[in-house]
């Protein structure tokens, strides 16, 4: 099953992808369907209703996917993150003394979020670095504490793609040989969290460590990894954030993501850009009028654009 929320003339709307299709299943009147996290919160009954509504629903609740205005899928109260959490990341990088060793433990707001089609605001006021980074997004379902690893998946409603959208020039401190970082102002500004385009249900993904990631600037292929490819699993990061928080339905963890990054390619911040077979390494960091395309196997495409502020 695949979510999608989208603009409606009555506001943003929950809806389920089908085809070519978006089935809003409002038409039912079931408050199960008021939004994306009453959704989730639901489990399997709000699940055995939407196939229902689904199946049976009329002309007149379906809107064709490329008329749409998508929406993120959820706008999550928080946004867990974990960095250098892929192997040829931390390679192609300047690393402090912890990378590597253990996650690396940030958040992002619901500020940050923005939806596809939507801009990543440029403005040289913050940063002159920006670098995006495709993750796969794991979306929570069950509320938990100290989650331990073998049962953290349960706790698991579906995985979406996000952006981890960075102003490297506000995240990577040097001085005395020493590299450390500043991810509160580097990682958490106005449209650094692109999301979507849809969550999938975690039935239909199986195995989140055998997803296939993708990074496309202007066309340029730029990252190709797989999620085999992280150092500590989505099941071990559930089980790493549960001990400082208690994960509810509708929180977002990120789980890092691959080489290929702008950042590789900066020798003032540390960069050691380890050629990739078939990609393009990055010339610059992103500026206005790119393009850029995040791509997650069995998830789909979020596309959006870079543009100046005020623009």
């Amino acid at each position: 099953m695949k979510l999608v929320r989208f603009q409606s003339a009555a506001g943003p709307r929950l809806g389920f992808l089908d085809g070519a299709s978006i089935v809003d299943p409002s038409y039912r009147n079931d408050p199960v369907f008021a939004d994306t996290l009453t959704f989730i919160q639901s489990g399997e009954r709000g699940r055995a209703l939407a196939v229902q509504a689904i199946k049976e629903a009329p002309a007149s609740a379906r809107l064709p996917l490329d008329k749409a205005k998508l929406l993120a899928p959820l706008v999550p109260s928080t946004i867990l993150a974990s960095g250098s959490n892929y192997v040829e990341h931390n390679a192609e990088k300047s690393n402090t003394p912890i990378s590597g060793k253990e996650p690396e433990f940030f958040v992002k707001t619901a500020d940050s979020v923005i939806g596809p089609g939507d801009p990543i605001i440029y403005d040289e006021r913050l940063s002159k670095k920006i670098d995006c980074e495709t993750e796969l997004a794991v979306v929570m379902g069950k509320p938990g504490r100290f989650i331990p690893v073998e049962r953290a998946l349960d706790h698991v409603f579906g995985y979406t793609i996000v952006n981890d959208v960075t102003a490297r020039d506000r995240q990577v401190r040097q001085k005395d040989g020493v590299t450390w970082y500043e991810l509160g102002r580097g990682k958490a500004f106005d449209s650094s969290a692109p999301l979507g385009p849809c969550i999938v249900t975690a039935d239909e993904i199986g195995d989140p460590q055998k997803l296939n990631l993708k990074t496309r600037i202007n066309g340029e292929p730029r990252q190709s990894s797989n999620t085999s490819r992280m150092i500590w699993t989505c099941a071990q990061l559930i089980h790493f954030f549960s001990t400082n928080f208690t994960l509810k339905a509708g929180m977002v963890i990120i789980t890092g993501t691959p080489s290929g990054t702008a950042w590789s390619v900066d020798k003032e911040l540390g960069g050691k850009y380890t050629p990739q077979p078939g990609m393009v390494a990055a010339t610059r960091y992103c500026l206005p009028g790119d393009m850029v395309e995040s791509e997650i196997e069995g998830i789909g495409i979020l596309r959006n654009p870079i543009k100046a502020y005020g623009a």
